[in-house]
């Protein structure tokens, strides 16, 4: 209306006038930053998107799920990842054991003999004990035995107490048990103590071998026989009746060239078979890891496979077992 000037402005309310008023931004009371979320209805669960491994962000690691986080993975913070022992999987550095697949049982074949049915070469690796250089203790041979393709085919595990070892050195009496790839004792090689300190050419001194398979069941012997130029073995059956013969070098320390042991029929001419102690140069003088090579026909008799394969471990221990070199006092 004309002549009605221009009305005040409205005062604000209480309420306005205190947001107003408070200068201060800090807030009394800190705020609820949950309030502001709304629970939805219960549904599936949502998988964490892409570079969030586990539902944390890439340079965490979850201990519920090690195999989340591949091992020397790039991440982008400034301090390395680092893991305490035994929360995190470590790969197996060393190569699997391969064994020789097992054949089925034969009739008229002792159980774990079929593995040398099927052979007609064997290696035998014993074991190097460097503690026995630095100690001077005598401790238990181990053997490995494979075939051409380098799997195993037994372990070759000696039995005797520490007294004996130490005491005896390479004369001891000693038992070796002989496992397949089940861990089952197939094979036992008895030698008893022999005196070696009469005459050479006296039978109850000379070394012998008995080999029975399964154990306790007796399947032939090995005996040492005195000879003014060469080495002379005999392999006897269960009777001890002479079935072949070892015909071994003149010198056996095969310095710088293989060891040959001739196994031959029992006319002592027609040729069956063979133990070469391999030549590894310094490792086969310093050492007392040696290596043989057996041959026989793969048609022979699987007792008599197992009769050479003793052999081997008696001319092991009389020739090429060296005790470690005693100190010599003054």
């Amino acid at each position: 209306m004309p002549g009605v000037g221009p009305t005040a402005p409205e005062q604000p309310t209480d309420e306005m006038g205190n947001q107003l008023k408070s200068a201060d931004p800090r807030p009394d009371v800190p705020p609820d930053y949950d309030s502001h979320l709304v629970p939805g209805p219960p549904g599936a669960p949502v998988r964490p998107p892409a570079g969030y491994p586990g539902g944390l962000p890439v340079g965490y690691y979850n201990p519920r799920q090690p195999s989340a986080f591949p091992f020397c993975q790039p991440t982008s913070s400034a301090y390395p990842v680092q893991y305490q022992p035994g929360n995190y999987p470590v790969p197996n550095q060393s190569a699997p054991m391969i064994w020789m697949p097992g054949p089925t049982p034969m009739p008229d074949c002792p159980p774990g003999l079929e593995y040398l049915t099927q052979l007609d070469n064997i290696h035998v690796f014993q074991h190097f004990e460097p503690l026995e250089m630095i100690t001077r203790f005598e401790m238990n041979n181990k053997y490995d035995v494979k075939n051409n393709l380098d799997q195993m085919v037994y372990i070759v595990t000696e039995d005797t107490d520490d007294f004996t070892r130490n005491a005896y050195r390479t004369l001891r009496p000693f038992v070796l048990r002989v496992t397949d790839s089940m861990g089952r004792e197939i094979m036992t090689m008895q030698r008893p103590c022999r005196c070696t300190c009469c005459c050479f050419c006296c039978p109850s001194t000379r070394q012998e071998l008995e080999v029975q398979c399964p154990p306790g069941n007796t399947i032939g012997f090995v005996r040492d026989h005195w000879n003014l130029c060469r080495v002379v073995y005999s392999i006897q059956n269960e009777k001890k009746e002479k079935v072949l013969s070892i015909r071994g070098p003149c010198s056996t320390c095969g310095c710088g060239s293989d060891s040959v042991f001739e196994v031959k029929a029992i006319d002592g001419v027609s040729n069956v078979g063979s133990i070469v102690r391999k030549w590894h140069g310094l490792m086969s003088v310093a050492g007392q890891a040696d290596h043989f090579d057996i041959h026989f026909p793969v048609d022979l008799d699987v007792k008599m496979k197992a009769m050479i394969f003793g052999a081997c471990f008696l001319i092991d221990f009389m020739y090429y077992e060296r005790s470690p070199q005693q100190r010599s006092s003054r």
